[in-house]
């Protein structure tokens, strides 16, 4: 047990720091920053806490930015009148998701819900779009590796899609 007396709350702090600053540097579009740059990141980055089964984002809401699994898993959903609710994907630690709303305000394809009582954070598009203006070359690598990702999960998607199509042939 720590001494409250001689115990120093700082390295605590400093510690649950170095935690974001971790799970920041695995997240593709932060993994080539510089330990300077993903400290610009982590002073804009929200961090929220929720309870199992509550829902992260609504289908149909707009887009707002990305979140982060700091801890927990996170399922996402499709729902549809005729199929009911069809699970798109299970996330857990440092999986994210929402990417898209950085670049576009366009409604949510589908929820997101926590399975378990989970840590989250959040990447949103008005603190992004005011990094880019305050720091342009940060701004602009996170860019560059946001489209790396996302035509990464296109050409996935492109594969899946042409898969699909020769097993209808």
């Amino acid at each position: 047990m720590e001494n409250p007396i001689w115990g120093n709350g700082f390295f605590k702090k400093k510690k649950k720091e170095d935690d974001i600053f971790k799970i920041l540097k695995q997240v593709p579009i932060f993994s080539d920053l510089t330990p300077k740059e993903l400290t610009e990141v982590e002073k804009i980055v929200h961090k929220r806490s929720y309870k199992k089964n509550e829902t992260i984002i609504h289908a149909g809401d707009p887009g707002l930015g990305m979140y982060i699994i700091v801890k927990g898993s996170v399922e996402i959903v499709e729902q549809d009148e005729k199929a009911g609710k069809r699970t798109l994907a299970k996330l857990s630690d440092g999986s994210f998701f929402g990417d898209m709303a950085l670049l576009d305000e366009d409604p949510r394809s589908a929820s997101a819900i926590a399975l378990v009582d989970s840590e989250i954070m959040g990447f949103f598009r008005p603190e992004f779009l005011d990094l880019i203006y305050r720091k342009p070359k940060l701004g602009i690598k996170v860019l560059l590796a946001l489209a790396r990702v996302l035509g990464e999960r296109l050409r996935h998607t492109n594969e899946l899609l042409t898969q699909i199509q020769e097993k209808k042939v």
